[in-house]
């Protein structure tokens, strides 16, 4: 298969940060969101972020308004038929996931790959929604997407051998990232460990063991973490880190993913990370802490 056009059905975090990256890779994305107004600010978010590295010489003017060129606003999935592989990025809100591969199954040919970027839901149960389970495979980024070399590939039970081998030579051939095969499990392996550091930082900090500044200081300088815990769960969105555990909760049963109270009243409190420029730490309109 010649990957050329993907589809991006999402403008959140993840879904700025894939459509970037593969822009920046030479192809062509037609970027989905449900409103204009969310399609605007993804765009308008991801050109932020390229002026941000314009500031660091880290691009060219030239590169920013070529990576721009590739990405496409579209508002609807239907106009994803032409894609050689769509991925997902929505929320995770498995019901939502399930009614986005419906829709995608009836537009896209039987022969494109629909991945799902999902942290913690079962790609069983996202495929289950499609006459074609058998092309539906998770593809797991990792925030900063342009900044992490790797994603893990998750099969379900009816994943094809022929979907995981492309995949894989998409992941590492045309994303130039590391591709390492899981097997589905809530969590799979990256959310499942670092959501139990996060949630075991909750805990310190509950405790009053040490300030949250200690507690990422400690981590990050002591380990040579980019960022501490903590401000890990800003990034992530606390609203994320709570629903990855409550699902883990829920599918494992043991006591060690119950999320933190801290963590459940910062999420009702509206306190979501970086998001809503407020969560463990404060950060401003472009994401960077204060």
């Amino acid at each position: 298969m010649f990957f050329k056009k993907i589809g991006v059905v999402g403008g959140g975090t993840m879904g700025q940060g894939i459509s970037q990256m593969l822009a920046a890779k030479g192809l062509d994305v037609l970027l989905v969101e449900h409103t204009t107004e969310k399609l605007d600010h993804a765009y308008n978010m991801i050109e932020t972020n390229l002026d941000k590295q314009l500031e660091k010489w880290a691009i060219t003017k030239a590169e920013k308004k070529l990576i721009l060129s590739r990405i496409t606003k579209v508002a609807h999935l239907a106009e994803l038929g032409t894609c050689d592989m769509v991925i997902e990025t929505i929320s995770e809100d498995l019901e939502a996931k399930k009614a986005v591969f419906s829709q995608l199954d009836q537009v896209c040919p039987s022969n494109v790959i629909l991945a799902s970027n999902t942290s913690t839901l079962s790609l069983t149960e996202l495929a289950s929604s499609t006459k074609y389970p058998e092309r539906v495979i998770g593809m797991h980024f990792i925030h900063p997407v342009s900044r992490v070399d790797l994603v893990e590939i998750i099969r379900g039970l009816k994943t094809s051998d022929s979907t995981f081998a492309e995949t894989r030579r998409f992941v590492e051939e045309v994303a130039d990232k590391k591709g390492v095969m899981i097997y589905e499990s809530p969590g799979f392996v990256t959310s499942r460990l670092i959501c139990l550091l996060i949630n075991e930082a909750l805990h310190v900090l509950q405790e009053g063991v040490a300030s949250a500044e200690d507690i990422d200081d400690a981590m990050r300088i002591g380990y040579n973490f980019q960022h501490g815990p903590l401000e890990m769960a800003d990034r992530f969105g606390l609203d994320s880190v709570e629903a990855a555990l409550e699902r883990m909760f829920r599918e494992f049963g043991e006591l060690k993913y119950r999320p933190s109270t801290v963590l459940k009243k910062m999420v009702r409190a509206g306190h979501l990370g970086v998001k809503t420029g407020e969560g463990f730490f404060k950060y401003d309109k472009d994401g960077d802490r204060l």
